[in-house]
């Protein structure tokens, strides 16, 4: 049975990027585009989200990724942002 409790909520970014990527939506992606870095695209393709996933499902699989790729940047680039909700 599904937990009903969701996982935090996070974002990825990168340490370079001034803009929140939720409260500066708009200029975060304006600049994670123009530096080629694409991220939400990067953790949305590694995610390997399917039509039935639950919310907490989609979630975790996102936390995952974006822990994953914390983890394994040789370029020390990539940070997590814990979103209020």
């Amino acid at each position: 049975m599904e937990n009903n409790l969701l996982p935090p909520l996070y974002k990825l970014t990168t340490i370079d990027n001034p803009f929140h990527p939720v409260d500066d939506r708009d200029q975060w992606e304006r600049f994670d585009l123009d530096h080629g870095y694409n991220t939400d695209a990067l953790v949305e393709k590694l995610s390997g989200f399917s039509d039935d996933m639950t919310e907490a499902e989609v979630r975790r699989a996102e936390n995952a990724v974006m822990d994953d790729l914390v983890r394994l940047d040789l370029e020390c680039k990539y940070r997590k942002v814990l979103i209020e909700e």
